[in-house]
């Protein structure tokens, strides 16, 4: 696999690949049935450099298919742009706040919850309340409490690449999975304050 960004949108990453449609997906449009192997590969996936792809843009070319030996298999060379979630540093971005701990604050985004606050990019007097499970900003001497579910507005910080090394999987006695691996990459944001800011948290 080859990818490289588009200078077309930020939002937008070409990305060449060998694909493969089954035998059961013959009868479907060739653009159809190469966009429904596109999406079941790539679709909700973290790519090591490219960020969160969200679906597959257009197809930008595709060779003919040649059937593997002994598979049935069509094997299919293409080209084409996927939506991808990737934001810029500095980028003012909304979202609702998903859960809290010590450490800081997850946003949900709706279709990834890969947002991280730390508690040092917290609004300035911020604290974190144990009885609540929640941070607590003080605003001018109002209490304003960063519960799960409010919006809010934050600054792209930066983007961590986290290595995914193979892992062993440990299930508990009935098969549940004791510890998921963890994320391959999240964005690291920023809450930056201002009298509008409290207005848009408080109303």
């Amino acid at each position: 696999m080859r990818a490289s960004q588009s200078k077309l949108t930020a939002t937008q990453t070409t990305i060449q690949d060998l694909i493969q449609i089954k035998p059961q997906d013959f009868s479907l449009p060739s653009a159809q049935a190469i966009k429904d192997v596109v999406n079941g590969k790539y679709s909700n996936k973290i790519v090591p450099g490219i960020g969160l792809c969200i679906c597959m843009w257009d197809l930008l070319s595709a060779t003919e298919g040649l059937i593997g030996h002994g598979t049935g298999l069509v094997n299919v060379n293409i080209e084409f742009r996927m939506a991808v979630f990737r934001p810029f540093r500095g980028e003012i971005i909304y979202g609702r706040i998903k859960n809290s701990n010590q450490e800081g604050i997850t946003i949900d985004l709706d279709f990834t919850s890969e947002v991280f606050i730390p508690y040092q990019n917290l609004f300035e007097n911020s604290s974190f309340s144990n009885a609540e499970n929640v941070w607590v900003w003080n605003s001018d001497g109002t209490e304003l409490f960063l519960d799960k579910g409010e919006p809010v507005l934050f600054r792209v910080e930066q983007e961590e690449w986290i290595d995914q090394r193979p892992t062993i999987v440990q299930k508990d006695e009935e098969g549940n999975v004791i510890e998921e691996r963890g994320t391959a990459w999240r964005v690291i944001v920023s809450c930056q304050a201002s009298r509008k800011d409290v207005d848009f948290l408080t109303n």
